[in-house]
């Protein structure tokens, strides 16, 4: 690795990591992802007053939600944990738990495709902004990305292909590498989410039994690869098996603590993803059946129009039988 250039990009901390130095805010020198996070905010706002302004409302959970997402994107890429990151395995795991578990169902809930399509004009330059979104959504690419049998291997890579093979020590070795996976990390939670937790146009739609199996896939990953972290008894990652000697850390000890926390960080957000999903498939079901049973109604009532119809043309009394 060579030591200079990272320094040059990260600054990595001198002092040991702590709950202080952890959490100060201290953005990186290049803060791709914070920029991100600001940007996705400031688009998100502005659409919602462009929509009220239209006279149109807008839900403030979906607000709160994408807003939540936004603030944690930006808070857990600039504070000093990014920067323990780059040699501490337990900092950069709450990383990914936090860009692949955590952020993108609340992004996902803050529904930004129906408020994209509902919010730009139908004129000027928002025409081709409304062209391109339009056209993502008929695009076999979208299908393709969205795909179970994609979005699935993609979340197990992000895990087991990374930390159980030499890849990851190949492309976080670099300043860029880190942050491409970070990146990928963030990616690939959005597109696992989507089809599961989603109520923006998508151009493939998953039955609720297919996005159950999907949950009930991902739920167990955490487990496994925590366990195999928390057992390992030698460092499994040649980038954080050295930290700098100032901090005075146990690669193994610190790899236990990734391996817990890739264990326990995920259930709760796992859980309330399932709640989530449950109550909207009840909710669909629902108003299925309030459908079927109105459609119903309906027809009897066009059938019993009918029978009256066919008894007055019989010559009959409307109180009569047919």
């Amino acid at each position: 690795m060579n030591e200079d250039i990272l320094r040059g990009l990260t600054s990595i901390p001198a002092e040991p990591p702590s709950a202080w130095s952890l959490w100060g805010w201290n953005p990186p020198t290049i803060p791709v992802l914070p920029v991100v996070a600001v940007l996705l905010a400031g688009w998100y706002v502005l659409s919602v007053i462009r929509l009220r302004r239209m006279g149109r409302t807008w839900p403030w959970w979906s607000t709160a939600c994408f807003l939540s997402g936004c603030l944690i994107l930006g808070a857990v890429m600039g504070l000093s944990i990014e920067r323990y990151g780059f040699r501490l395995f337990s900092a950069f795991m709450f990383q990914q738990l936090t860009l692949s578990i955590l952020v993108p169902p609340l992004l996902v809930l803050g529904s930004p495709g129906r408020l994209l399509l509902r919010s730009t004009p139908h004129r000027g330059p928002g025409r081709w902004v409304l062209a391109a979104a339009l056209a993502g959504l008929r695009t076999r690419a979208g299908a393709f990305l969205l795909h179970p049998a994609v979005t699935i291997p993609l979340f197990l890579f992000s895990y087991y292909g990374l930390y159980l093979s030499q890849l990851f020590d190949s492309i976080a070795v670099t300043w860029l590498g880190h942050t491409a996976l970070e990146v990928f990390f963030l990616l690939s939670g959005l597109l696992f989410v989507i089809p599961i937790l989603s109520t923006d146009p998508l151009p493939i739609r998953q039955t609720n039994l297919g996005r159950m199996f999907d949950i009930f896939v991902e739920m167990p990953l955490h487990v496994f690869i925590g366990v195999i972290l928390m057992m390992a008894p030698r460092p499994l990652i040649g980038i954080f098996a050295n930290p700098p000697a100032a901090w005075a850390v146990d690669p193994v000890k610190d790899q236990a603590v990734a391996g817990a926390l890739a264990w326990s960080y995920g259930e709760p957000i796992a859980l309330a993803t399932t709640l989530i999903f449950a109550m909207r498939w009840r909710r669909e079901e629902q108003v299925e059946t309030e459908e079927r049973e109105a459609d119903d109604a309906r027809q009897e009532d066009e059938l019993a129009s009918y029978n009256r119809f066919l008894r007055q043309l019989q010559g009959e009394g409307p109180d009569q039988g047919v």
